[in-house]
């Protein structure tokens, strides 16, 4: 389903997305989509309104990135402590913006800073820009999207049909992607 006319969150949510697509590139760091604007961007179309907005870079960017964003009038919201190895979490408005934080372990595997256990594929960070309502992100490969899905069921997540309905839009770009 396509919304045919942008919401105020929606609108909300780009704006944020072309901000931080801009202080990304003022600060040469790069960052990946993940979640559901990163399906929308893969498809080139909005399909649905989202709760906030996923992003993934490298834990060395984490200060740099936290200090401008406060600079630039994002509120810093506090995360359990469980997750505050492996995200920062941000408000500006009604718009809430997570980005996630990655490294490689000892072994030289792709993973999220601080979950060791959980090791990301190879190919995880697509190279490509992706362009949606003038807007340019990096994406997390198609495959990584879904397993991260199927990673959320094997822990017990509660269904959300916003997952399954995502599920089925991977399936399909992973059998077009190449």
């Amino acid at each position: 389903m396509t919304h045919d006319v942008l919401d105020e969150q929606t609108e909300s949510q780009l704006k944020v997305l072309g901000e931080m697509s801009k202080i990304c590139e003022a600060l040469e760091i790069e960052f990946w989509l993940r979640g559901g604007w990163a399906i929308d961007f893969l498809l080139g179309k909005i399909t649905r309104s989202h709760d906030d907005i996923d992003l993934v870079t490298w834990i060395q960017n984490r200060e740099r990135l936290e200090k401008e964003l406060v600079k630039v009038g994002y509120e810093q919201i506090p995360v359990k402590k469980e997750f505050q190895n492996r995200q920062s979490d941000f408000r500006k408005g009604n718009v809430e913006v997570t980005y996630c934080y990655i490294t490689h372990s000892v072994d030289g595997n792709l993973i999220m800073n601080g979950l060791p256990e959980w090791i990301w594929r190879k190919d995880s960070l697509l190279s490509q820009s992706y362009m949606l309502h003038g807007i340019s992100a990096n994406i997390l490969n198609p495959k990584q999207l879904l397993e991260e899905k199927e990673v959320y069921e094997q822990i017990g997540r509660p269904h959300r049909q916003k997952d399954a309905e995502s599920k089925k839009i991977l399936y399909r770009l992973i059998s077009d992607f190449k």
